[in-house]
């Protein structure tokens, strides 16, 4: 236990008899949960639900790497190749360890569901923190809601690829609006679980952990021993560059994309913050296992697959399916049942993932327009009585997700171009938000509080910054803060490049920069028209 949390845990006899009557029924650490954030200005208005655990499923589950190392293995396959897939995987393994290990700091300082744009406006300087943090918090929404609608698009088309792969015994043409269909009933599951069952949202992904583990198994096993192995030599040196971009490096560096999107969710637990016991140790702790596992297992699926391509890889690309990975599972088992068995396992992950992804976004939605950052933050600032959730946020988050998913029907280059902002927008709020940390510790500092006299308010606009029981010390600190700010810059670079081939069409453009520009120049219109009289920041709700 650290020792701002028992400092909070030993004086909480004497608050309680000067809090509400609610504050009565709470226990000593939901209490001094309470309290922290109330030392961050905000008031706790949703039940902490999730413990060490049930986190760490929901961290886990929503990241689902090994699953998406399956699921998007065609970027890397066609640029790059196996060898660059594997390289590349190490890479943006250890890149993201750096990044949320930096951003880890920073959940343990100020554990809300704000996440980014309330940790810029806690760390930019005075003169332009009010206007980095809104820019902040759109790109945030806006990532996470391409976040949704991608996992809702793939999981839905995975569902199509399935049905596709079992057509020798019925006739099926697959056509754009099954997809979109498909997509509505992986969305609306995920509002059931979020709305309608909402207080059975931590249990729910603790037992989807346990399915993630073990479907890793129940994948992994039959690949290995069922399908013919290659050899190493072509594996590890076979390098391809199948945009005929001008080198094998740049082919290289855009085919490593796909593994970059393995990893899109990490931040989803710290949006759940404020639903979560000790948020300030948990949170964290729960990112870097996740990562753990993730990464571990995802490297080794990696692995059995590329041993398991056979030699045709362009067979694999431009299966039926529509999917590499469900290609590879009917090659290896010569079994359609079987392979259709192999497919449901991670069809049914990424339902589950879309769930934790639909919790996250709508807690994004509703934090920054509890602090007036949306139009109608009135109405979506707004949290059930009854099931303690932001209803308004779900129901908006589904309502673009949904709408999103008809432009697939004119269109797959389209709404690929609106889900890319996934990945640009999220990154460019992680950058933000990493350098103006290493500004802070090049310069100001931060204070390591007497946890005799805690102050009343910390770790928001305009007050003092206190480092959280987790954090990295030290030029250890800093060298990592400085290796996540240079991965980042190099990440968010590449991930508005198109996958080729060159020269480059109107179908086969990344409209990324687009999209993302889009979001940031409407996110300014916005600003300076309206919301400036209105956004001053994370408000400060109640003092501690």
């Amino acid at each position: 236990m650290s020792a701002e949390r028992g400092h909070e845990l030993g004086n909480l006899a004497e608050a309680k008899a000067l809090a509400a009557p609610v504050s009565e029924e709470l226990s000593d650490a939901d209490y001094a949960d309470n309290q922290q954030l109330a030392r961050l200005g905000k008031k706790s208005v949703l039940k902490r639900n999730f413990g060490f655990m049930s986190i760490l499923g929901f961290s886990c589950t929503i990241l689902i790497t090994w699953e998406a190392s399956l699921i998007l293995s065609a970027p890397g396959l066609a640029n790059g190749g196996p060898a660059g897939v594997i390289y590349g995987y190490l890479i943006v393994w250890i890149g993201n360890i750096s990044v949320f290990t930096t951003l880890s700091e920073l959940v343990s300082m100020a554990p809300t569901s704000g996440g980014q744009y309330h940790w810029v406006a806690m760390l930019a300087p005075r003169s332009s923190a009010k206007f980095l943090s809104y820019i902040t918090g759109w790109l945030t929404v806006a990532g996470w809601q391409g976040s949704v609608a991608s996992s809702g698009f793939l999981t839905g088309n995975m569902i199509k690829g399935m049905i596709t792969m079992t057509a020798t015994y019925y006739n099926y043409d697959p056509q754009p609006w099954h997809g979109t269909l498909l997509f509505w009933a992986v969305i609306f599951f995920a509002v059931f679980i979020n709305a309608v069952v909402s207080s059975t949202l931590p249990k729910f992904e603790g037992l989807i952990l346990i399915l993630h583990i073990l479907g890793f198994f129940a994948i992994l096993i039959p690949l290995v021993i069922l399908s013919p192995h290659g050899a190493a030599s072509d594996i590890f040196t076979n390098f391809q560059n199948g945009g005929n971009f001008p080198t094998q490096g740049l082919s290289f560096m855009v085919g490593m994309m796909g593994n970059v999107f393995a990893f899109v969710g990490t931040d989803a637990a710290f949006h759940m913050a404020e639903e979560t016991q000790n948020p300030s140790v948990v949170v964290p702790r729960s990112i870097l296992i996740s990562m753990l596992i993730n990464g571990v297992t995802g490297f080794a699926m990696t692995l059995a697959v590329l041993f398991c391509l056979g030699d045709d890889i362009e067979s694999l690309l431009k299966s039926a399916t529509g999917f590499p990975h469900l290609q590879i599972f009917l090659n290896s088992t010569k079994n359609v049942a079987g392979a259709t068995t192999m497919a449901a396992i991670i069809t049914t992950l990424g339902i589950c993932a879309t769930v934790g992804m639909l919790a996250s976004t709508s807690r994004v939605f509703w934090s920054f327009a509890r602090d007036r950052g949306l139009p109608f933050w009135r109405t979506l600032s707004k949290v059930d009585a009854r099931t303690t959730v932001p209803l308004y946020a779900i129901a908006v988050t589904t309502v673009i997700s949904c709408l999103l998913a008809l432009i697939q029907l004119g269109s797959v280059t389209a709404f690929n171009s609106i889900v890319s902002i996934s990945v640009s927008s999220l990154y460019s709020s992680y950058l933000i938000v990493a350098v103006l940390l290493l500004y802070r510790r090049c310069t100001t500092g931060f204070a390591m509080p007497d946890h005799s006299e805690l102050p009343a308010l910390a770790n928001t606009a305009g007050t003092e910054l206190i480092w959280g029981p987790w954090h990295l010390p030290g030029s250890i600190g800093i060298a990592n803060n400085a290796f996540s700010c240079v991965y980042l810059v190099v990440i968010w670079f590449f991930s508005f490049w198109p996958p080729g081939p060159i020269p480059v069409t109107a179908e086969t453009m990344n409209y990324a920069v687009v999209m993302t520009g889009g979001v940031f120049i409407i996110s300014v219109i916005y600003y300076f028209v309206w919301a400036r009289k209105e956004y001053d920041g994370p408000i400060v709700e109640v003092e501690a």
